[in-house]
């Protein structure tokens, strides 16, 4: 940890940097299955979702980045390659050999689902390191990752 005014002891700083980087890993192995839906969707949905799919990858970048760069702030080191994130992400793998829009929405809702309870699971650990900072970054991540998933499960949820 480097040296840092920040008024967080070094022992909690130190704790959130190891949580952190691994949501870190988690939210770079989620941007690249988006991209990876994103890519390869076919179908009679396919401009809908390319588009969903595109936009989701938006805001989960700025995830990424907000999440590294509280890393930073705290004295840490964003340990952000893609060797790193696939190391450590809790994420399951994503299906290289999909391409049929339905079940890219299931991959992607999975990958969102996952990730969204490893972000509420980061809220309340930040909470008990007393680090309020990093919780309510995690809260407006969360709410932004229910919003997608409510968005890219409603292709699955009208009665058939």
């Amino acid at each position: 940890m480097y040296e840092t005014e920040n008024d967080l002891p070094l022992a909690t700083r130190t704790e959130v940097d190891t949580l952190m980087n691994q949501r870190l890993a988690d939210a770079i192995d989620l941007q690249l299955q988006l991209k990876q839906a994103h890519w390869n969707v076919k179908g009679p949905s396919f401009i809908g979702l390319h588009e969903l799919f595109d936009k989701i990858d938006e805001e989960v970048e700025s995830y990424v980045d907000m999440i590294a760069e509280r890393i930073v702030q705290l004295g840490g080191v964003a340990e952000g390659t893609v060797r790193v994130a696939a190391a450590r992400s809790r994420l399951e793998e994503y299906p290289l050999t999909i391409s049929d829009g339905i079940r890219h929405v299931e991959a992607v809702a999975k990958a969102l689902s996952t990730f969204g309870h490893e972000a509420r699971n980061t809220i309340n650990e930040a909470i008990e390191l007393d680090d309020v900072d990093t919780a309510d970054m995690f809260t407006e991540i969360s709410r932004g990752i229910d919003k997608w998933l409510w968005f890219v499960e409603a292709h699955n949820q009208a009665p058939k």
